[in-house]
Order: C-alpha cells, then structure tokens, then sequence
C-alpha cells in the first residue's frame, strides 16, 4: 500500500491581515436601528448587523437583534438560508406549515424563500442572533418597513 500524495501547502492569510480588526464583536455596544411598519403597529424591533460582506466577513452575515413584549419581526422571506438562536425571551415562530415556540437555547434553520416571522409572546425582551449563508442578500416583507419606507430590507452593502 502506497502512502498518500502529500497535500501541497496552502497560504492562508492571518485574520489581522484578511480583517483590520479583531475578531471578536461586543454585540452589546452595537447602535441598533428601531425596525417598524407602515402596515403592522405590532412590528417593533431593533437590529444591528455584527457582520456582512467587508464588514467582519465575507461569506456570511449576522444579525444581533431584540423584540420587546407584544412585537413581532413582520412576515418575510429571505433571499438566503438563515439559521436563528434565541439567548433570552420567548417567542413562536410562525411559519406557513404552523406555529412553533422558541425560547432561550432554541435553534432554527429557515431555508431560502421560506415565509415566516416571529413574534415575542413573553413578557421581557426576546434577544436572538441571526446567522445568513450570504455576504450579502435581501428580505422581502408583507408590510412596508421603516426605514427605509419599502418592502426590501437587507444586508448595508447591498445595491438597491
């Protein structure tokens, strides 16, 4: 038996060199953008993006987010497959197939297109973390959101 081929060498960048900063990110001290609707008085919540295309990563992107007692993302889909995981609160998922609850250690993968939301139904704050397969993508709302007044969210290094 013959010993395998030895694997050439492959250069890899050092983080420092591939990213200007460090690679861990306070998600605590990021600004968070309030997220509303024309349509849907109950869609509240604040999001900031930890990471996307040029900013921390470049085949990925997430999102650090809150939604406080009563309020809910609004009904969506992504242009990407994201996977959630909630640090604290409760909520339900709410996807065409049915309802489903969530709450503190909860993981969800929600595949490309698919509609869904999530509302708070508890009575503190539901923190999560959304994790996109993409640098770079869009969600598409039943409702017009605020900012920036449209149907189309999405990643800050998109066009359009």
């Amino acid at each position: 038996m013959s010993s395998p081929a030895k694997r050439p060498a492959t250069k890899r960048q050092s983080h420092k060199a591939a990213h200007a900063s460090s690679p861990v990110i306070d998600s605590n001290k990021l600004e968070r953008i309030k997220v509303s609707s024309v349509d849907d008085k109950k869609v509240d919540w604040h999001a900031s993006f930890a990471s996307c295309g040029g900013n921390h990563a470049d085949q990925s992107s997430t999102i650090v987010y809150e939604i406080p007692p009563g309020g809910h993302l609004g009904w969506h889909t992504d242009a990407t497959e994201e996977t959630q995981y909630i640090i604290s609160g409760k909520g339900e998922l709410h996807m065409e197939d049915g309802n489903y609850p969530v709450g503190p250690g909860s993981v969800f993968v929600l595949p490309t297109n698919v509609r869904h939301d999530l509302a708070n139904t508890g009575k503190e704050t539901l923190r999560a973390v959304a994790f996109f397969s993409a640098a770079m993508f869009t969600q598409d709302f039943d409702a017009i959101m605020l900012p920036p007044k449209s149907h189309i969210l999405g990643t800050p290094n998109r066009n359009g």
